[in-house]
């Protein structure tokens, strides 16, 4: 049952837009949350707020995968959430879906630092008549072949680029290209096939390799849908010492995602790593025993144990709890070494043959990533 919904979601073109059914000219209410790529939630809906700004001056409007603007609403229409729109747009008109009013739209503004200039802003026209429904139904349908159609010609004009989506405008006169490409490209030649072949104003719009990732969507490692796809609206850097902090492999393979670069994930944990270590002792420091000294080999954080070998001796491990680890280092501080480390260990491990994960991949190569 599962996969026949999925299978429906893909062949529904609309699902992109929150749309779970292509709407119908005469009942355009097609719009559910649950459908909704990175939908917005309004937690002010059933509060009656005290203000004397009219609520409904603005609304956002969703149109395909996250693309989402702000407009102002002209002659003072009542306009819910789920409601199909006509707006403003250059040139002619686009059609969205409302997806927050009120109070909330406000401070999504705020958010976003979304400078508001009346003047300048864009108008929400009217409420979709089925004319526009049906027009905007007839744009939406035509995207995948678009798409294909246009990837050919890159390929035919031995472009660089890969285009990865199509956004059709609802009143049909301009289509959005999103392409990604590693160098700079020279498309004119390009737009002037696309221009001729399709009959309508051409728009590239180049995305980096993360939202790429956002657009097409995928299953990541962890076995869910990846999170650039479902919730997350802003990407944060991530760097390699995300991955050191959290004591985990640094082996390319295992920590990139879909798109390439590391994993968002990576930040989900690290303040809460950060703060744990702060009770931990310095790697650098060596414990003194009268069998050997021993170093530093790992940390388990949660588990409060850290990992020591002695020096020269690689082959076993001792996971010793934290406590037992200061005490050890008061104790060499003040200048008394106790017979072995094997006394506090709770856990002995024989090491595994050590093998250079980096040998074969660059992994500092994403801290360039950053800087680009």
């Amino acid at each position: 049952m599962e996969n026949n919904t999925q299978t429906d979601n893909i062949q529904n073109p609309f699902f992109t837009r929150g749309c779970c059914a292509p709407p119908d000219p005469n009942n355009p209410g097609c719009f559910k949350p649950s459908c909704a790529k990175l939908d917005s939630f309004d937690w002010l809906k059933n509060i009656e707020l005290s203000s004397e700004r009219n609520r409904d001056e603005y609304v956002e409007v969703r149109f395909k995968n996250s693309k989402k603007e702000f407009f102002k609403v002209l002659y003072e229409i009542k306009l819910l959430e789920g409601d199909i729109v006509a707006v403003e747009s250059s040139p002619g008109h686009d059609i969205g879906i409302v997806s927050l009013t009120g109070e909330a739209v406000s401070l999504q503004m705020k958010k976003k630092k979304f400078k508001v200039i009346p003047d300048e802003m864009k108008k929400v026209y009217r409420r979709a008549r089925p004319s526009d429904i049906e027009r905007w139904i007839a744009s939406v349908e035509l995207e995948e072949k678009t798409l294909f159609d246009s990837r050919r010609a890159a390929v035919d004009l031995k472009l660089q680029m890969k285009i990865n989506d199509v956004e059709y405008q609802g009143d049909g006169t301009k289509a959005i290209f999103y392409y990604t490409a590693e160098d700079r490209v020279d498309f004119r030649e390009l737009i002037k096939v696309l221009a001729d072949k399709f009959k309508v104003r051409i728009e590239m719009r180049q995305i980096g390799a993360r939202q790429e990732a956002a657009r097409l969507g995928g299953i990541g490692s962890c076995g869910r849908e990846v999170c650039c796809s479902t919730w997350r609206t802003n990407f944060s850097s991530v760097s390699t010492n995300n991955a050191r902090v959290q004591q985990l492999s640094l082996n390319p393979s295992k920590l990139a995602g879909q798109c390439g670069k590391l994993k968002c994930c990576l930040n989900y944990e690290h303040a809460t790593y950060v703060e744990a270590l702060k009770e931990f002792p310095d790697t650098e420091i060596i414990l003194k025993t009268k069998k050997g000294d021993a170093e530093f080999q790992k940390a388990d954080v949660f588990k409060r144990s850290i990992w020591y070998s002695y020096i020269g001796d690689y082959s076993s491990m001792m996971a010793i709890p934290l406590d037992e680890v200061k005490k050890i280092i008061e104790m060499n501080k003040k200048g008394t070494t106790p017979p072995n480390l094997e006394d506090f260990a709770e856990t002995l491990e024989q090491k595994a043959e050590y093998t250079n994960e980096m040998e074969n991949d660059d992994f500092y190569r994403f801290d360039e990533d950053n800087l680009s």
